[in-house]
């Protein structure tokens, strides 16, 4: 009598299975354990996200080519400034080695995916002018005017305005403490027209991110408690968000507040280490960038010209 052994095999569960929303899950979980700032942590979440939603969230990792991914990364930010395409390819190569470090199959990006270079534009700096004109402009809403009017005003940079809750307000000697780029906490200061504005978009609220969506959180991905308004369910305004606004209403790109700001400090001869705390840089070097003199300088040393031949 033969007798027959079945071998029995456990196939792998859906739990087994490690899909782009799990390796991007895991991945941000990690940066952010590294202690990576909250604007890294962040911004790593918002690309890989879109990302994972554009290629179906649930498929395995292991199953993505290459190709794939060089198809997502061109439809999702193809048309982009050279600058954010760099952003985003650097997250995804980033995303990519921290799960073949962890022993999870993953694809490799075309080397015909390259960094794009970046090009210096001389004339984004916005005249000062051409910026009370735009905030002026009928019809703008109000959470749109308020941040517009926050990032030039401050000379705050993009992720750090984002980033603000309400509770970081000090709204008697208008400023608000932030957490800079190299993680120090210090603060920023506006003027006249924040000032204003705010009240009015509070509307009294006390707690919660200050700027927010225009709806309610929805969806399978629900934001994390810290970027949810406790009064109304609405998530924090993020950066394509704000960035639509700024196109929408004004056709600027958001970072041109901050150049401008500094650029027009410089035009009124306004030392560089003053600018330098204004704008928080920590180099000279950097800062310089910024403080290109602009179109008004442009034209004023050209009128200084005009001057000396008529004397002449």
């Amino acid at each position: 009598m033969i007798t027959m052994t079945a071998t029995v095999r456990h196939l792998p569960t859906r739990h087994d299975v490690f899909t782009l929303r799990t390796s991007v899950d895991r991945f941000v979980a990690a940066k952010r354990r590294a202690g990576k700032s909250v604007h890294t942590v962040r911004a790593y979440a918002t690309a890989l996200d879109k990302l994972a939603d554009h290629l179906s969230v649930d498929r395995p990792l292991e199953q993505i080519t290459g190709d794939q991914l060089a198809e997502a990364l061109q439809d999702l930010w193809g048309d982009a400034a050279a600058a954010t395409w760099n952003q985003r390819r650097a997250t995804v190569t980033s995303w990519l080695s921290w799960c073949r470090k962890n022993g999870h199959p993953a694809p490799t990006l075309p080397e015909s995916v390259e960094t794009k270079t970046v090009k210096r534009d001389a004339t984004r700096a916005i005249e000062a002018e051409e910026i009370d004109r735009a905030l002026d402009r009928p019809g703008i809403p109000l959470r749109a005017k308020l941040l517009f009017a926050m990032l030039y005003e401050t000379a705050g940079r993009v992720a750090e305005i984002l980033a603000l809750d309400v509770d970081d307000l000090d709204t008697n000697r208008r400023r608000g403490r932030i957490i800079s780029k190299g993680g120090d906490t210090e603060w920023i200061e506006w003027s006249t027209r924040t000032a204003r504005l705010l009240p009015r978009y509070l509307k009294g609220r006390t707690h919660g991110p200050l700027f927010l969506t225009e709806r309610s959180a929805r969806g399978s991905r629900q934001p994390t408690t810290a970027d949810l308004d406790p009064h109304t369910g609405r998530a924090r305004l993020g950066y394509d968000g704000a960035r639509d606004l700024a196109r929408t209403w004004l056709g600027f790109d958001l970072h041109q507040f901050r150049h401008s700001a500094a650029t027009h400090l410089g035009e009124q001869g306004i030392p560089l280490q003053l600018i330098m705390l204004k704008t928080r840089h920590k180099s000279e070097k950097a800062a310089r960038i910024y403080v290109q003199p602009g179109l008004d300088a442009l034209t004023n040393v050209t009128e200084q010209l005009n001057r000396s031949r008529r004397r002449s």
